[in-house]
């Protein structure tokens, strides 16, 4: 069993920055997918960021993209989200996910509990 374990989430002002962590233990694999899904009040999840087991090519919502970077540290075996000019829509409860593709298709998936992203005017 894998389990994540994100961090890092808080409190910051509006234009402020913040970086994430996700933490990856047990069986694990460097190949692995790992990403970045948001969930604000009152919405739907939403995919945020994601980065592939070498460490590219990354991928972003339009919605993030020139603010937000995705990087990995495999032999860490953890997943960042640095989070820069931070905006009152980016509030939301930030969760790390792992997935394993096999034969073409997705073969197992892992989330984090989440950790809180508060950002103040």
């Amino acid at each position: 069993q894998v389990r994540l374990v994100e961090s890092g989430g808080g409190l910051v002002q509006a234009g402020g920055s913040l970086r994430l962590s996700c933490l990856a233990s047990g069986r694990t694999s460097s190949s692995d997918l790992m990403g970045w899904f948001r969930q604000a009040p009152g919405k739907e999840r939403e995919f945020v960021a994601a980065v592939s087991g070498s460490g590219s090519p990354t991928y972003y919502a339009d919605s993030v993209k020139g603010r937000f970077t995705i990087s990995r540290d495999n032999a860490k075996n953890t997943l960042y989200l640095q989070m820069n000019s931070l905006r009152s829509d980016d509030a939301a409860v930030y969760y790390c996910t792992k997935v394993g593709y096999g034969a073409g298709r997705k073969e197992y998936e892992y989330w984090g509990q989440g950790t809180q992203v508060t950002v103040s005017s």
